[in-house]
């Protein structure tokens, strides 16, 4: 079994709903920072996990439950400094970290 490891999330969210998304991550994310920017939610936040890919598809995946038209675009760094970008489920890009 892997060691969690505390990733930190920067995050876009559309959604149909944008209320049912915002109480989603209220409880998901109670110390993280949700704002809004054209009509999209922005969100700053550090969870601790096994993997971010495992992080991102938890989050979406309750995103989804409370409006499936939800869409979220998230970068996840590692604290090595290494960044996961997602689009949705999908990872589009990986920046090694340079931290040692």
């Amino acid at each position: 079994m892997m060691a969690e490891t505390t990733y930190r999330l920067s995050a876009r969210i559309s959604s149909n709903d944008p209320a049912a998304a915002r109480s989603v991550l209220h409880e998901l994310l109670p110390a993280g920072r949700i704002g809004e920017d054209r009509g999209e939610l922005v969100v700053e936040a550090e969870l601790a996990g096994d993997s971010a890919k495992e992080l991102n598809r938890s989050l979406l995946s309750a995103l989804r439950r409370a409006e499936k038209k939800t869409r979220l675009r998230s970068e996840w760094t590692a604290p090595d400094g290494t960044l996961e970008r997602y689009f949705d489920y999908v990872l589009k890009k990986v920046i090694p970290g340079t931290d040692e």
